[in-house]
């Protein structure tokens, strides 16, 4: 089945919103005209998944169909991976129970985690709870996630996944490849206790039920216990399955180790836009997140204050600790002002490294990621240019970037070329080229100095689009002495705009950036540092361009020198009429008279010699 803009009118804000819509895995949540939400879903590919919904001529199925008819919105939570996004879309189901998720889930029913009832018991995954005598942890939505849960639990504890029955089947076959490789604790061979094996299986469901953060704390503490016994043995399988554990929950930000409850404040900034995010962790569990514009104020630091502030006006769940991306100017204000509120200490940090810092980065790419749709760019565009600004040291990412960089064939055909970059991507439209004019002998200092006067003086005459805005950086293809020379030439014309150098390296690769007496460093940012090169790269190309261009048309009317008649300023007269080649064949002989000021005769000359190639 069809769905067709008369069914649902927001399609066309739908499509347009889901285009700019990232790559990257996440939730997806659906909403209806009342903003309920009736569907959440996961992506690896949160663009491709979305945009199967909407995209036009889509066939879906009746109760799929129903359910997209009925979307007004969305929103989306960007993850680091699709691991992330499944424990999260859980998390989301389990809060939110959208009616739609059971009508559009393959499974029938729900799952549960099942741990039988027997000497041995097992740990299993099933979809049905039967009146047997087992323990039954769950319902939980997802099939898939229950299954996962169960494999992790039984691969850490190494508990076996085998047919075999316990104790009837104790040594009466070899044990099998899992116990070999250290998947399994190798029951089967009869040398481990019931009370023991138990003791593991308990250490198994509460992980599953509690998380990783919880059951290494207590089988750090048996293992502690075990050491002062004397017991190496048992403290050595507690270390392993401590080790197990953590390297389990590694690179994983969506349950996360630390189980007290907390809220995580990001901001992206692109221009005259601003985007927050929060992200809000209750039990070690991400459970929900805000988004919003938040415009823009020329301090970063109170932009904060006040998204952070108006966040919890209408709130009273302010939980103990906030984390921030960046400090904030009046920190211990704020602080005061949300423990009054909420009648508990709270405290806000910034973090500068492990598991938090992460968690940081995760509400920033949220953050970057609702920006990108409100302006059209990518997340990543977005996180270079916030990268650049911090690398640099400016008050804010830079909206309009111009590169400068001289070529030259020697001391002829000496040119500069500019490119603007406009949020992250080339403007085309705003580059420009610079025919040296006033340097006879090679010198890139000179010429630079030129180029850029000229431009500045251009901004004040109002004349020329491409030179009426004002950049917010000015990066030259140089190093300190290009600095050196231009800064106090633009300040001289009363610009004050960053200025930095590009400097590169013996393979003529971007190095770093510099200023008039330090250098910086790019390479720790990486994202800044790709989109330097590629402005670097691109200013390179489009000045050589020009260089080789300016050369073959200088060449060509040094050559109508050769006809009788026409000297250096006829030709010249002739290149600035005609300005290429190209055109200048398609003047006829009475234009190329009027234009040379010379006699049919000549002016015909003049024309075999421009066909004579033809």
């Amino acid at each position: 089945m069809y769905i067709t803009e008369q069914q649902n009118p927001n399609l066309p804000y739908l499509r347009d919103k889901t285009s700019k819509l990232t790559t990257n895995p996440g939730c997806y949540i659906m909403k209806d005209n009342s903003d309920k939400i009736i569907y959440v879903g996961k992506a690896k590919n949160l663009h491709n998944r979305v945009n199967s919904y909407f995209r036009a001529g889509q066939d879906h199925l009746p109760k799929v169909w129903k359910m997209v008819s009925l979307v007004k919105d969305y929103d989306f939570i960007v993850t680091d991976s699709e691991f992330e996004a499944l424990v999260l879309e859980c998390s989301l189901i389990k809060q939110y129970s959208p009616k739609y998720n059971i009508l559009l889930k393959d499974d029938k029913g729900y799952s549960y985690i099942r741990v039988s009832n027997e000497e041995y018991p097992r740990i299993t995954a099933v979809l049905q709870k039967q009146d047997d005598g087992a323990r039954y942890i769950g319902p939980y939505i997802s099939s898939y996630s229950v299954k996962q849960a169960v494999e992790e639990a039984n691969r850490v504890f190494m508990l076996p996944t085998c047919n075999r029955k316990f104790p009837r089947d104790f040594k009466k076959e070899r044990p099998c490849l899992n116990c070999y490789i250290k998947q399994c604790m190798g029951v089967c061979k009869g040398n481990i206790s019931s009370e023991d094996y138990n003791d593991t299986v308990n250490q198994a469901i509460d992980y599953i039920k509690n998380g990783s953060g919880a059951s290494v704390e207590r089988m750090t503490k048996q293992m502690n216990e075990a050491a002062e016994r004397l017991d190496f043995e048992l403290a050595a399988k507690l270390r392993d399955r401590i080790s197990a554990i953590k390297k389990a929950s590694e690179q994983q930000k969506i349950v996360t180790d630390d189980t007290r409850d907390m809220d995580i404040f990001a901001v992206s900034e692109n221009g005259d836009e601003a985007y927050g995010a929060v992200l809000m962790y209750r039990g070690g569990k991400l459970f929900d997140k805000f988004t919003s514009s938040i415009g823009m104020t020329d301090e970063g630091s109170s932009m904060r204050e006040g998204f952070i502030t108006e966040f919890y006006s209408t709130r009273d769940d302010i939980p103990k600790e906030i984390l921030l991306d960046e400090p904030i100017e009046n920190h211990e204000l704020i602080e005061r002002y949300l423990s009054e509120k909420c009648s508990h200490k709270v405290s806000i940090s910034v973090p500068q490294r492990g598991a938090r810092l992460s968690l940081t980065a995760l509400a920033k790419s949220n953050a970057a990621e609702q920006l990108s749709i409100k302006v059209g760019r990518t997340g990543k565009e977005i996180a270079a240019l916030e990268e650049l600004a911090k690398a640099l040291g400016l008050e804010k990412p830079p909206r309009f970037i111009e590169c400068y960089d001289i070529s030259n064939l020697g001391s002829s055909d000496m040119t500069c070329g500019m490119v603007v970059y406009e949020n992250g991507r080339p403007c085309k439209k705003f580059y420009r080229k610079f025919s040296i004019k006033t340097v006879t002998e090679q010198n890139d200092y000179a010429c630079m100095c030129e180029a850029i006067e000229r431009r500045f003086k251009r901004y004040y005459e109002h004349t020329d689009e491409g030179f009426s805005t004002l950049p917010d950086l000015i990066l030259l293809d140089g190093g300190k002495g290009h600095v050196g020379v231009v800064t106090p030439l633009v300040r001289s014309m009363g610009i004050d705009v960053p200025i930095f150098g590009l400097v590169k390296d013996s393979k003529h690769r971007t190095r770093a950036a510099t200023s008039d007496n330090h250098e910086i460093s790019l390479t720790s940012y990486r994202k800044a540092f790709a989109l330097v090169t590629s402005i670097q790269d691109e200013v390179h190309r489009f000045a050589i361009s020009y260089t080789k261009a300016k050369h073959q048309k200088n060449a060509f009317g040094l050559g109508l020198t050769t006809v009788k008649g026409i000297g250096e300023k006829k030709a010249q007269k002739l290149m600035i009429e005609y300005k290429t080649k190209a055109v200048l064949k398609e003047a006829s002989i009475e234009d190329l008279a009027h234009t040379a000021g010379v006699n049919t005769a000549i002016a015909q000359e003049l024309y075999d010699y421009i066909h004579g190639d033809d």
